[in-house]
């Protein structure tokens, strides 16, 4: 029970930062070590505000 009340918090969470259009850390930090090796992994801080001024000063988007 204590593991699925965890993935269903996880899944919330997950959903709650997608609808604010900041992409999920963890699943970020995958695609990087997996497709781009040679990139610095950023702090969550880093990563949030990267994707803060991503959105609201139209400066990026998908890398792949």
């Amino acid at each position: 029970m204590n593991a699925t009340l965890q993935a269903v918090r996880k899944w919330a969470a997950q959903t709650a930062r997608l609808c604010c259009g900041v992409p999920d850390y963890d699943v970020y930090v995958k695609h990087l070590r997996e497709h781009h090796p040679a990139r610095k992994v950023p702090s969550y801080g880093e990563f949030f505000r990267e994707r803060q001024e991503a959105r609201y000063k139209g400066g990026g988007g998908r890398c792949c």
